[in-house]
């Protein structure tokens, strides 16, 4: 990210829009613990990672401040994807039938992302390639 030591792993162009990706390696059960009073809880193998959730935040805020300023009108939504060695989803922690979410952000596994990307979206194609290469000057690879 400019002007910062973070970084965005991934960021996708889709018919369904921009993705922010940020992509994370965890073995262990997957939560998102609801509480009825306070926010909700991101958590692995028992552990609090809430905090995983501010810095995506901060990377779609970076993305979409970047976007508007070259005037690219896109959605730019942001996602986590668990990644786990020994597997697509059996191992990830991550719920096969239904689709885990935090303040909005959606917890897939690689194979749902693929498929969430690929959907149909308001994103025309001659327009992917354009975001896309203003994409690559705003957020160039890291060295």
């Amino acid at each position: 990210m400019p002007r910062s030591r973070a970084n965005i792993d991934h960021i996708a162009v889709a018919p369904s829009g921009v993705w922010v990706i940020d992509a994370k390696r965890y073995k262990g059960k997957i939560e998102v613990r609801k509480s009825l009073f306070g926010d909700a809880k991101l958590v692995i193998r028992g552990r609090d990672q809430t905090k995983l959730v501010k810095g995506l935040e901060r990377q779609v805020d970076t993305v979409r401040a970047g976007l508007a300023t070259i005037e690219q009108d896109a959605p730019v939504n942001g996602c986590f994807c668990f990644i786990n060695p020994d597997g697509q989803a059996g191992g990830s922690g991550l719920p096969l039938l239904w689709t885990l979410t935090i303040d909005d952000f959606p917890l897939y596994y690689p194979r749902r992302l693929s498929k969430r990307l690929n959907q149909a979206g308001v994103i025309r194609p001659e327009q992917i390639a354009v975001l896309a290469e203003a994409l690559a000057v705003l957020f160039p690879h890291a060295p």
